[in-house]
């Protein structure tokens, strides 16, 4: 119900950003649970959230550590919801021996230590967790229909590569999760969003070289070239807009909880996903005079979408929506990385 209190994690990422002005623009009030406060005032810095003008609904709580006992204890006083997005993500640089203590530990200790520490505020009502398709699809994928009641088992070593250790730390701590919802049986109760690879604007990114980074990378690097002709990707995509829109929506009573829900584009009545092939073609047909000039010199790409059949139709179902497909993609990432462009001009 919006004019409650929602606790938000990971505020200063993609997608927790953006489910962070959604919440706000639902009339919520919104605690961020922010590092710093060297972050907190970068957030109240940022000129998409004061174009937003909610701050009086904006508070800020500092969490320096998420892996320490209690780290979430004053955080969730008072609160009605949580939204825990805060969780380690891939930047290159990790090496093997340093997996399970980037990736493994912290998604875990970090998801469970949000458990507990809601256990001790009685105000509670539900927690949704930002998890990921990789936590429900083996890697690598096999020929199955994928849905949201979907899992795979917890492994802690033996990572070939560091995505295999970003997807191990996702099915661990999804796994872990429901045990303990299930050992403990708690007042609240808690819902899991599944995200496939989120394109969309980062408002967050202020300049045009930066947003050529996370799975943005995958559009921009189609458009600008910097994209290998060889490459090969997973078939999956959705739209930060969808993401964020099902985590606050998630909030409302009337959704089923102690679940999980896929975020997730199929084209319409099939489970094809996406033909990242596609994206130069969008281009062209969507900014001809950018393609034309070379703003966009719109070579490269993918090479091959490797096929994985999700079904997130029973979140379209619950939420009410059909998720928006590779074009509004390509449209929103493609014209929110020219604006950045056009500022610097």
């Amino acid at each position: 119900m919006a004019g409650q209190l929602v606790l938000i994690t990971g505020a200063t990422g993609h997608v927790g950003f953006k489910a962070m002005l959604v919440a706000l623009e639902a009339g919520y009030h919104v605690r961020a649970a922010v590092r710093s406060q060297a972050k907190a005032d970068a957030l109240l810095n940022n000129k998409t959230l004061k174009a937003l003008n909610r701050s009086a609904q904006l508070s800020f709580v500092v969490v320096p550590d998420l892996q320490s006992d209690g780290a979430y204890d004053d955080a969730v006083k008072d609160v009605t919801y949580i939204i825990h997005i805060a969780s380690p993500i891939m930047n290159g640089d990790t090496k093997p021996e340093q997996y399970t203590e980037f990736f493994i530990k912290p998604a875990v200790t970090g998801t469970l230590g949000m458990l507990k520490s809601a256990a001790k505020a009685p105000s509670v009502k539900r927690i949704v967790v930002t998890s990921s398709i990789v936590a429900i699809v083996p890697y690598p994928p096999g020929p199955d229909v994928y849905n949201a009641e979907s899992r795979t088992p917890s492994v802690t070593e033996g990572f070939s590569d560091e995505f295999a250790a970003y997807c191990a730390s996702k099915a661990a701590a999804l796994n872990e999760a429901e045990s303990w919802m299930e050992q403990n049986n708690p007042s609240f109760d808690i819902i899991h969003v599944h995200p496939s690879f989120v394109e969309g604007r980062d408002d967050l990114v202020t300049e045009a070289p930066k947003a050529i980074s996370g799975t943005n990378a995958v559009v921009l690097g189609a458009v600008l070239g910097s994209e290998s002709d060889s490459a090969v990707r997973p078939g999956v995509s959705v739209h930060n807009d969808d993401v964020a829109r099902i985590h606050v929506d998630s909030l409302k009573p009337e959704v089923p909880g102690n679940t999980s829900y896929i975020a997730h584009w199929n084209p319409a009545g099939t489970l094809e996903g996406t033909k990242w092939e596609q994206i130069n073609e969008i281009a062209a047909e969507l900014f001809p005079e950018e393609v034309k000039s070379g703003k966009l010199p719109n070579k490269g790409g993918v090479k091959q979408s490797i096929p994985i059949k999700l079904d997130s139709s029973k979140t379209e179902e619950v939420f009410g929506f059909v998720h928006k497909g590779l074009k509004e993609q390509v449209k929103d990432v493609v014209g929110w990385y020219l604006e950045l462009l056009d500022q610097k001009a």
